[in-house]
């Protein structure tokens, strides 16, 4: 009787669980989807952090240089900052998407600056080294009349080696870059993974002559989300 009260009684009892980890499963995929690059490439510069601050910190010297010519313009975003921060500004754009006073023209048929200083953020398949291969920046090169130009890039813009943009680089360096500390939304879908820069070229600056091997590395400079009214406002 009592072996088979023991028998009945392990019959009954429940088994234990493997509670070992199984390996034997197929994961989610964590990987972001790449999203198909929008029609001539327009991302929306929305939030004027990123303008703010470069005025904040060049204000002086994008001053001197007036008026400012944005080829890029948009639907204005940065525009509308560089006017209110005193600064004559004229934009162009391949399409017209509301900006004020602008014009329609294509980048690469205009062979003269419009202004003393370029700011913009460029489309980036027209300056990275993979589908560009620099064509942006090396348009820009030969343009006389501009002395400062200011480009909304990727961080990792310039460290590609190869396509032609690395030796454009090479050949024509900027003459320092401001890391932003803060990340700017081009889509309007939340704070991006990538960081962004100033990326500045000055040709008062010997970092930036042509032909530049041999002097001084760009400089590097950190950017907060200083705002150029913040005088202003202070008052």
């Amino acid at each position: 009787m009592t072996q088979s009260a023991k028998s009945l009684f392990r019959a009954m009892k429940p088994k234990a669980k493997n509670t070992a980890p199984s390996f034997d499963i197929d994961l989610p995929d964590q990987r972001r989807p790449v999203e198909a690059r929008r029609k001539d490439d327009f991302y929306r510069t929305g939030q004027p952090e990123a303008i703010r601050a470069l005025l904040h910190a060049d204000g002086d010297r994008i001053r001197e240089l007036a008026p400012v010519w944005e080829p890029a313009c948009g639907d204005g975003a940065m525009v509308r900052e560089i006017r209110a921060f005193g600064i004559a500004c004229s934009a162009s754009d391949l399409i017209d998407r509301g900006c004020p006073d602008s014009w329609t023209a294509d980048y690469f048929t205009c062979y003269r600056s419009r202004g003393g200083a370029i700011i913009t953020n460029p489309p980036y398949d027209q300056i990275n080294a993979r589908d560009g291969h620099g064509r942006w920046l090396r348009h820009a090169l030969n343009m006389p009349d501009w002395r400062y130009m200011a480009l909304l890039l990727s961080w990792d813009w310039p460290a590609a080696r190869k396509n032609g943009l690395g030796e454009l680089l090479d050949e024509n360096p900027f003459s320092y870059c401001y890391l932003l500390r803060f990340k700017i939304d081009f889509t309007g879908q939340g704070s991006p993974p990538q960081r962004n820069a100033w990326f500045i070229f000055d040709r008062d600056d010997p970092r930036s002559w042509s032909g530049a091997r041999g002097l001084p590395e760009p400089g590097f400079r950190l950017l907060n989300r200083n705002d150029y009214r913040q005088g202003v406002l202070a008052i």
